[in-house]
């Protein structure tokens, strides 16, 4: 009898060498432990606002649950239309611009399988989100890493991509406001950028799904607003962060009618349509939530600036993060790396972080913390971390 493949031999090599993602260890540990706070989770701690949940009910209640077109409710894509109009100042047209997918995250996916031929590179600006790099492996691309750096705010400059590009590059993701360091991409950064990539043939994705998130004066500016750029980037967005809405699973990609049918082709043979009660309901969000995104973008910016001062009145550095929910503190003082850091917090003091390396190499000496939770839960959390930073430096005088 010949020598049998066993269940494992069968996974493609490409799905084998890819490593778990970085958040999964500590989270895995904390979920079999009591009493840990956590700042990990990238997710609102908000309800979804009553209007969004009454319309989802109200259709469930009227039947409303067969499919919708391929991409989606046109009802919601003319809504999608308004809405990036009136924020980002680009129009899309609703019949073939713009498609409806399951999250952001989807949309991602459906981006790179639609553009990239084996072997295609994509820039993937680091430290970032952990799904980038896989969905550019499981699409036949190849990942290639741009570092940004703490002294630059953690933007990405033309000066980081310049000796990047080759003629296999294919498309930048962007991912700006970004996860995990909350930094943000303003005005004229997007204009020196664009300009550098200008004339070359590279197509930008960029991933806004935090841009209803900045704070004070910093309004959200998309790439996409830039004329020239418009018929160059696909802009992603969804309904996660911003309307409390993550387990809706809602998302949307706008962009060239050429690659959003592409897209298109690919999420019909895949998904179908997205949720139809969650097409609904976003409708709803879309034409009357604004004021519910404002009071939820009020509270993160109170949370922001109370956690931004525990960690600075402990002495570690903190960079003034203007985006999205996540402050990503250095804790390179401490002498400990990212993983050492975490690990002996989480066992020590039951606070559950997660370390920088989980979005890059180059996020080593950081950890993310996020302040999408109560302020009395970040108070406790702030408590334990001062007196484990102070434990360790005792440790580190000899005390």
């Amino acid at each position: 009898m010949k020598n049998m493949m066993k269940p494992k031999d069968f996974v493609a090599d490409k799905v084998q060498i890819m490593p778990w993602s970085g958040i999964r260890k500590f989270f895995d540990i904390a979920s079999e432990m009591e009493g840990v706070i956590s700042l990990g989770v990238g997710e609102p701690d908000f309800d979804t606002p009553w209007a969004i949940r009454e319309k989802g009910i109200y259709t469930l209640e009227k039947g409303k649950t067969v499919y919708s077109s391929n991409a989606g409710l046109m009802e919601l894509r003319k809504e999608i239309d308004k809405y990036l109009s009136r924020t980002i100042g680009v129009s899309y047209d609703p019949a073939h611009e713009i498609i409806v997918t399951v999250g952001a995250s989807e949309s991602i996916d459906l981006a790179l399988r639609a553009i990239i031929n084996d072997g295609d590179e994509v820039l993937v600006p680091e430290p970032s989100y952990v799904s980038y790099k896989p969905c550019v492996t499981m699409a036949d691309g190849i990942p290639v890493v741009v570092n940004t750096k703490a002294e630059n705010n953690f933007k990405l400059t033309p000066e980081d991509i310049a000796d990047k590009i080759t003629d296999k590059t294919k498309a930048l993701l962007l991912p700006y406001p970004n996860n995990p360091t909350g930094a943000i991409m303003e005005k004229e950064d997007l204009e020196k950028l664009a300009e550098f990539l200008k004339d070359k043939n590279i197509l930008v994705i960029s991933d806004e799904i935090y841009s209803e998130l900045t704070y004070g004066d910093k309004k959200h500016f998309s790439i996409a607003s830039i004329d020239y750029m418009r018929d160059r980037t696909i802009v992603i967005n969804g309904f996660s962060k911003a309307f409390a809405m993550t387990g809706w699973r809602l998302g949307y990609g706008a962009g060239p009618a050429d690659i959003i049918s592409a897209m298109t082709k690919i999420h019909q043979y895949c998904i179908m349509c997205a949720p139809t009660t969650s097409q609904h309901a976003a409708v709803e969000a879309l034409k009357n939530c604004d004021d519910s995104v404002a009071a939820m973008r009020r509270e993160y910016d109170r949370r922001r600036r109370f956690m931004r001062k525990g960690f600075l009145d402990m002495g570690l550095d903190c960079y003034d993060a203007q985006g999205a929910f996540y402050l990503f503190p250095c804790i390179k003082s401490t002498g400990l790396t990212s993983d050492e850091f975490c690990e002996r917090l989480l066992f020590e003091e039951k606070v559950a972080v997660v370390p920088g390396t989980a979005f890059g190499q180059c996020g080593e000496g950081f950890i993310r913390c996020s302040y999408a939770y109560s302020v009395e839960e970040i108070r406790i959390a702030l408590e334990k971390i001062a007196k484990f930073i102070k434990k360790l430096q005792n440790e580190k005088s000899g005390k």
